[in-house]
């Protein structure tokens, strides 16, 4: 009898090591770093950014954290390729970028952020994924929700540079999804 218990305890043990391995190779997410931090980085190191612009009471932010950014791949090819950044387009605190000073601007209820304002050139939607180069200049914005193979597919033209040797429709028609 107590061999039974041992070898049940033993399947149980192993099933759980499984899972647990199994869990954690499934990636440790995005290595999301703040606006500063990210200038900070690229100063030492260049690498492109990618600043994720949202809201808190956005649907479609959450639904791109839920349904884009915890992909597998769509991580490693962020964490690969850019400094990654959360931009709350409604956060009170300021940024100093550039000598600067970006503030919070009430209107309405709520507000927003200059430094948001800027990136998406007055355009406030949200969620939008603002690229910027190896030298902080804006490469391209893009308004609205992606999902992941549409995320994909501009992570490696913007990621891998692409954007600098061929156009967006070229590289559309040519791309093969690793999705």
């Amino acid at each position: 009898m107590s061999y039974k218990l041992n070898k049940k305890s033993l399947k149980i043990y192993l099933i759980l090591l499984f899972l647990s391995i199994s869990y954690l190779s499934t990636g440790q997410g995005i290595n999301w770093i703040s606006f500063e931090e990210a200038i900070a980085l690229n100063k030492k190191t260049p690498k492109n950014i990618l600043i994720d612009v949202y809201t808190d009471w956005c649907g479609y932010c959450k639904k791109m954290d839920r349904d884009t950014y915890q992909n597998n791949l769509i991580t490693e090819i962020i964490n690969q390729n850019f400094y990654a950044v959360k931009l709350d387009a409604e956060q009170q605190e300021s940024l100093i970028y550039k000598g600067k000073e970006y503030k919070f601007i009430p209107q309405g209820r709520k507000g927003y952020h200059e430094l948001a304002a800027n990136l998406l050139h007055g355009e406030m939607s949200y969620p939008s994924t603002v690229f910027m180069d190896r030298n902080e200049r804006l490469i391209q914005k893009v308004p609205g929700y992606l999902d992941p193979k549409t995320m994909e597919l501009v992570l490696v033209y913007f990621g891998e540079e692409k954007h600098l040797e061929t156009t967006w429709e070229v590289f559309k028609t040519n791309f093969i999804s690793s999705l």
